[in-house]
């Protein structure tokens, strides 16, 4: 799979694209990942890449060109599955659409600044919008990282244990039951007697019954849906 990644601030995703599970499928080759600098595409010996909003009003917008030339050279290279735009008035980002987003050869996400990018933008070359939850940050580049993070983790061969990453809160539109691990008591705090019976078809009970108790009392929302 091929991400690429279009951003003003490309030295903020070098830290969450370089730990853990992204490193590891990067180094695999499970992922390829780049980013690029929209600001290299910039107007001017300054290199602007943003501009006052016509009809006036405060902030600004990222300019269309600049955008618009690092998006076409970058088709012009292959053909995108989807050309995801970072906006907190986009769909709300959930599991189903991350699996979904896991499958695809190409994506390309672009990170919004400022006020947000050119309208037309949007209109005319973006074919998703996804937002990551109802708050404004300072710009998509934290989002771009969390998108990552949740797609590549359900990539095949991205995690060792590939059936971990099955069986995490969502996947099933329930929370993920309580686990312990060793010592079986601490503090006088003992780890439930099912887990430690052996019985797979009791714990694998148990742990159903505990992710719907847990779901209808935290997000009873995810029941509805």
């Amino acid at each position: 799979m091929r991400i690429d990644i279009l951003t003003l601030l490309p030295g903020l995703l070098e830290s969450p694209l370089g730990y853990s599970i992204i490193k590891r499928a990067r180094d695999k080759g499970v992922v390829d990942i780049r980013v690029h600098n929209v600001r290299e595409y910039g107007r001017g010996s300054y290199r602007q890449v943003d501009d006052y909003a016509f009809g006036g009003g405060a902030g600004m917008v990222m300019m269309i060109a600049p955008v618009f030339e690092l998006i076409e050279n970058l088709k012009a290279e292959r053909q995108y599955d989807e050309i995801i735009y970072l906006t907190p008035d986009g769909e709300r980002l959930a599991q189903p659409a991350v699996n979904r987003f896991s499958t695809m050869v190409n994506i390309m996400i672009l990170c919004g600044h400022y006020k947000g990018v050119d309208h037309r933008i949007r209109e005319h070359l973006i074919t998703k919008e996804i937002s990551i939850g109802d708050y404004v940050l300072s710009g998509g580049e934290l989002a771009a990282a969390v998108l990552v993070d949740a797609v590549v983790r359900v990539i095949p061969g991205a995690i060792s244990d590939e059936t971990s990453a099955l069986t995490d809160s969502f996947q099933d539109r329930l929370l993920a039951p309580p686990v312990y691990t060793r010592p079986e008591e601490f503090n006088g705090w003992r780890v439930p007697d099912v887990l430690l019976s052996g019985n797979h078809k009791l714990i694998a009970e148990w742990q159903e019954e505990q992710a719907l108790i847990r779901t209808k009392l935290l997000r009873p929302d995810l029941l509805n849906e």
